[in-house]
């Protein structure tokens, strides 16, 4: 024990010695650990952000797209086909006993005026259940009832941009807007939802009943997107199995034929979301990576002419009868150090990083503790795997040559 104390003691006096030099050799490693944990956490903080987007979307929530074509595996909803009518989301909410509501989804986008001013926007036509299903809060005013979806009623629940924009902030509460010259009365003001999973603004949206957003507005007969909501997580897999063969039954789609719909869940929709940050944070983390390696080698350098200085000392050493296994240890943890020294400097200095980032940069950000003990781990092997030549070489030397040395 006493022995490999006085190891570390000498390798500390060596580092000490050339602290300046030791310092730069470390620069790769602060470098690369810092680029890493930065990165990972961008990353990490990307993945967060649209996991909590797609919760957002409502809870136990099944979204049917018309159409059907593959992405990278996946199976994502092509919406060019006119494949899905509100007779499907009825069926859906009516016979499958897993699903407790179902909105058959028409979007369009038009300029709205009210008195002097004017704002284009997207008009959503939704069922009464639309609110409850995507766990929408209402501000101020109710949703529109069936009844009033039946009768194609023209009511509005406007969002908090509209109330903005059209209204300057004042209650719109009973006020009329105009869509291409049909009168909306605004009944509600949706709560402030943020940003979508697309980046676009969720609370830029005026929601009215789908049959006067079919035959009123957007002049389509099919549906663009069933929202569809199941009563428990637990029953999500058994209801899109049952969606799957409900709606190939009403599509009278054969056994040859492939589905003209697509069936997503929650967790499919973050898993297509996040796949290509997934790739990017693991790219960039791999480039910083990189900085470790070339931070590697610059530690075997400076070993290697540490033991070319330090030769007439190896020699004495082992002249007054040190071992080589004692030399190997001395310039082994003198590598080591330095790697987790730069190890030590690149966390803080990638914590620092990411804090600026997350504060200033305006990305979402999330400091991973497996990112940190990855990158520290890895910058403490790569003091090893690339000291331990430098050191072997020390370990390995003639005493009466080492001697010699000028």
């Amino acid at each position: 024990m006493m022995k490999r104390f006085f190891i570390f003691i000498i390798a500390a006096r060596a580092i000490r010695r050339n602290l300046m030099r030791s310092l730069l050799t470390t620069l790769g490693i602060v470098i690369g650990v810092a680029s890493v944990i930065t990165m990972v956490s961008i990353g990490e903080g990307a993945r967060a952000e649209v996991e909590a987007q797609v919760q957002r979307l409502g809870q136990n929530v099944i979204l049917v797209f018309p159409g059907s074509r593959q992405l990278g595996g996946v199976s994502i909803g092509g919406g060019t086909a006119n494949t899905l009518t509100v007779e499907d989301a009825a069926a859906l909410r009516d016979e499958i006993p897993e699903v407790i509501g179902a909105s058959p989804e028409v979007r369009s986008q038009r300029q709205v005026v009210y008195g002097n001013r004017n704002w284009f926007t997207r008009i959503y036509g939704q069922s009464a259940d639309y609110l409850r299903i995507r766990q929408w809060p209402l501000e101020a005013g109710r949703m529109f009832t069936e009844e009033e979806v039946f009768q194609a009623r023209q009511v509005a629940v406007v969002g908090q941009t509209i109330v903005e924009e059209l209204f300057e902030g004042s209650d719109p509460i009973g006020e009329t807007i105009r869509v291409r010259g049909l009168p909306l009365t605004v009944i509600g003001v949706l709560d402030r939802k943020g940003m979508s999973l697309m980046g676009s603004v969720q609370d830029d949206i005026i929601i009215v009943p789908y049959t006067t957003g079919f035959q009123k507005i957007s002049g389509r007969s099919h549906a663009m997107v069933i929202n569809v909501q199941v009563f428990d997580a637990s029953a999500m897999d058994i209801a899109q199995l049952k969606i799957k063969d409900l709606l190939r039954e009403r599509h009278r789609l054969g056994p040859d034929q492939e589905d003209d719909f697509t069936v997503q869940t929650q967790e499919e929709i973050a898993a297509a979301a996040t796949q290509t940050s997934r790739v990017m944070t693991l790219l960039l983390a791999s480039i910083a990576g990189v900085s470790m390696l070339v931070g590697g080698i610059g530690i075997m350098n400076i070993m290697l002419v540490s033991v070319t200085e330090r030769t007439r000392e190896i020699g004495l050493r082992l002249a007054i009868g040190a071992h080589g296994k004692h030399i190997l240890q001395q310039f082994l943890v003198e590598s080591v150090f330095l790697s987790v020294l730069g190890g030590l400097l690149g966390i803080f200095l990638g914590a620092v990083a990411t804090e600026l980032v997350g504060r200033h940069g305006g990305f979402p950000v999330v400091l991973s503790e497996l990112a940190v003990v990855g990158a520290f781990t890895i910058s403490a092997l790569v003091g090893i795997t690339f000291g331990f030549f430098p050191a072997l070489k020390a370990s390995r030397m003639d005493p009466i040559d080492a001697l010699r040395h000028e």
